[in-house]
């Protein structure tokens, strides 16, 4: 049985981009299931890989970017407030 697979957006006939965070994280789960619990062939293997690689590093960056406006949200809320403001 293979893993249903998210929305994802196809880029230039490389990796597929995910529709969120949150899928790319699903997606991910369901090929660590599938590794792990079928006999796939050496090819298939690179490609769950390959693929699970991109997952990770699209993650990393999403949540890499995610804490950097929320730092941006924190520093505009810790400004003090110019006399034209009150």
């Amino acid at each position: 049985m293979s893993p249903s697979k998210p929305k994802t957006a196809q880029v230039d006939g490389q990796q597929a981009v995910p529709e969120s965070f949150e899928a790319a994280v699903a997606e991910l789960e369901a090929l660590v299931n599938v590794m792990d619990s079928q006999n796939l062939g050496l090819d298939q293997l690179l490609t769950d890989y390959k693929r699970g690689a991109y997952l990770v590093k699209y993650c990393r960056d999403r949540l890499s970017q995610v804490r950097k406006e929320v730092t941006e949200i924190e520093q505009s809320l810790n400004k003090p407030a110019e006399e034209g403001d009150q």
